[in-house]
Parts: structure tokens; sequence; C-alpha cells
């Protein structure tokens, strides 16, 4: 199974500025980018309020593909 991040799409979609959402999630937008491009792993905490703050679920913050 591969994961596929959606970050970058979701935040697009939305409208919300990086700047702003990395504030929100308490982390910098270098590091939001990390969690964009899966260099790092997006911690459960900061996934519960980035959907939040985007209008979607958990589980839809990545994709998953066989």
């Amino acid at each position: 199974m591969i994961l596929r991040c959606r970050l970058e799409e979701l935040i697009k979609e939305s409208g919300l500025r990086k700047d702003f959402v990395a504030e929100k999630i308490g982390c910098t937008t270098r590091q939001l980018r990390n969690y964009e491009r899966q260099v790092t792993i997006l911690p459960m905490d900061k996934a519960y309020i980035l959907s939040d703050l985007l209008g979607v679920k958990v589980d839809d913050l990545y994709e998953r593909s066989e």
C-alpha cells in the first residue's frame, strides 16, 4: 500500500494561505512543506486540527493505492 499526501492540494482548494495554516497547526511553513512532501510524518494531533480547518475527514488528508 502506498500513501500519497493530499495536503498541498487540499490547502490550495481551501483558499487558505500556507503561513496561516502553519500557524494554526503550530508549525513553520517549512515544516508544513515537509509534511506535504512526506519528508516527515504529520502528527495525529496536527492532522485533526488540519482536517477541521480544511473541512475534511482525517482520512482525506492522504490517498492510498495498492
